[in-house]
């Protein structure tokens, strides 16, 4: 098993030393059962990058860890924790309590409806464009959530997938269990544990169809008809609608850049005329908020986990990007907490892998599991095993780890030199939020204020560049000035710096040219030849903005 990434955070203020700190908190992660004897542990070199620390500074941590019987290391092979039984908790650590089993909800009477409008006036399906971001008539597409696919390994893939087949009976040829593979279903309880602090029984682990699917059987099981389901604002506009495709009411609730406000929720919910106790689902990407990047505070986070408990309802954390973080400050996953079987953590490979592997996964409290199965059964009778199975020796193999730290690497360079871009040629007219994590930034155009956003995407693409406006993500209140999705991921480091100057002079173009005596109208907003900023300036103006 190949690690992705540990939980290890750095006080860099503290006295205690940075080799201490890595080698108590490795410590206290196998102490905790979250690295389990045999795991695999980060190269020095890879966690050194992590870190963003000497790679001196992990190699001598690693040395106490082995000197320690913690660690164990071979020539020739990985570094794993050694074998044997784990130790207790440490100091402070208190054991786990027996999760609280609560009694499956009363079954919902669903009717089947014809499809329907959920949004506004737009249908349920519509065309989705596949052109790739990197257009052949050289136009440059900074579409958000796409990874970078031409990056992907595909020879080591085809030998997973010529692995499985070669070991498939007619068993796994035949009809699988709805749950999905227990093999992947292992390997997700190791990443999971790993990267998230989030220990998961596989007997919990649901794979489905992508995330899509596990948010609709999770409407399916929970909402209906006079139920309430509480959304983040701004929110995907499909979650809108397979929440809305319940029968419930779907009410939008605000976030700041502390995230989801959770004090609001209930006066919402009553403005939109419902009680507060009729809401079944909360809805939150915790880590990563789409399409902000602000991330759930602790504060917010026992508040809701609180406010769930207390109103019997359901979180469901959708940790979208969570393999995709660029700052030290990482949170475990909200599922990690003690929540006392409040949530439900979903996650997805199609921005770790390709969208075209539909591969996704859901973790149930237990009381949910039989009704969810219920659904899956009905609904595709089992996600293909074989993918499944060859999944899972990907990730065994450590092809998997490889990959996420190869793409984290590439993600990195390219986000840094879409804000450099963006700060060169915008200067003090561009504000970014979500640069800590993720495959796609907020651009806040605050030198445009009051032009349309359509006019500047508009200009954007006469000139060959593609931006995504940001406004019909919000519900209410949205933004003042033009706003747009800027994906990076998938876009070469030249090409990005070309689109960016390229939308800068289209923007201007938009914008006319100064009114006479005015020195915050047109052009002057966004000064043509604007100071160059070094990358670490660049990182510090982003991070004063919405943040």
């Amino acid at each position: 098993m190949g690690s992705v990434e540990l939980l290890v955070v750095l006080r860099r203020g503290s006295r205690t030393p940075l080799q201490q700190q890595i080698t108590e908190q490795i410590t206290a992660l196998v102490r905790a059962g979250r690295l389990r004897p045999g795991d695999v542990v980060p190269a020095s070199r890879e966690l050194a990058r992590q870190l963003d620390v000497s790679r001196t500074v992990v190699t001598r941590a690693y040395e106490l860890l082995r000197a320690n019987n913690v660690l164990v290391a071979r020539r020739g092979s990985r570094t794993r924790v050694a074998p044997g039984p784990a130790p207790g908790p440490g100091p402070g650590q208190r054991v786990a309590r027996t999760a609280r089993h609560q009694p499956p909800p009363p079954a919902l009477e669903l009717a089947p409806l014809p499809p329907r409008p959920t949004d506004g006036s737009s249908a349920l399906w519509q065309p989705w464009d596949t052109t790739p971001s990197l257009r052949p008539d050289g136009a440059v597409d900074f579409r958000h959530g796409t990874p970078a696919l031409a990056e992907f390994p595909m020879a080591r893939w085809r030998q997973s997938l010529h692995s499985a087949y070669g070991r498939a009976d007619a068993a796994a040829l035949g009809y699988g269990p709805a749950e999905g593979s227990f093999a992947l279903r292992t390997e997700i309880a190791t990443l999971v544990r790993q990267s998230r602090a989030l220990d998961a029984s596989p007997e919990h682990i649901m794979v489905t169809g992508g995330a899509t699917q596990a948010l609709d059987i999770l409407a399916r099981t929970l909402a209906g008809p006079g139920d309430v389901v509480v959304i983040e604002d701004p929110s995907h506009t499909v979650l809108r609608q397979i929440f809305g495709c319940s029968g419930a009411a779907v009410v939008p609730v605000p976030v700041d850049p502390q995230g989801l406000r959770v004090g609001d929720i209930d006066a919402r919910v009553r403005a939109h005329g419902h009680d507060p106790g009729r809401v079944k689902l909360v809805y939150v990407t915790p880590s990563h908020q789409f399409p902000t990047g602000f991330i759930l505070s602790a504060a917010r986070r026992r508040a809701l986990l609180g406010w769930a408990y207390e109103h019997g309802a359901i979180i469901l954390e959708d940790d979208y990007h969570n393999e995709f973080t660029f700052t030290g400050d990482r949170l475990p996953a909200l599922a990690a907490e003690r929540h006392r079987d409040t949530v439900v953590y979903v996650g997805s490979f199609s921005k770790t892998l390709f969208p075209a592997l539909r591969v996704g996964y859901a973790i149930l409290p237990p009381h949910l599991v039989q009704p969810f199965l219920g659904i899956k059964w009905i609904t595709d009778r089992l996600s293909p095993t074989v993918t499944q199975d060859a999944l899972a020796d990907f990730i065994t193999t450590g092809a998997y780890a490889r990959h996420i730290g190869r793409m984290s690497r590439l993600y990195r360079q390219r986000r840094s030199r879409l804000l450099q871009a963006l700060y060169d040629h915008f200067g003090a007219g561009v504000r970014v939020s979500g640069e800590a994590a993720g495959l796609h930034v907020l651009v806040t155009l605050t030198g445009a204020r009051g032009v349309p956003e359509d006019r500047l995407a508009e200009a954007a693409a006469r000139h060959g560049v593609r931006i995504y406006p940001a406004s019909g993500y919000f519900v209410q209140d949205p933004p003042a000035e033009p706003s747009f999705l800027m994906g990076y991921a998938a876009l070469p480091a030249p090409r990005i710096t070309q689109g960016v100057a390229v939308l800068a002079g289209a923007v201007r173009e938009a914008l006319g040219p100064p009114r006479t005596g005015s020195s915050s109208a047109g052009s002057s907003r966004f000064p043509a030849d604007a100071p160059h900023l070094p990358a670490s300036a660049a990182r510090r103006r982003s991070s004063s903005g919405l943040d």
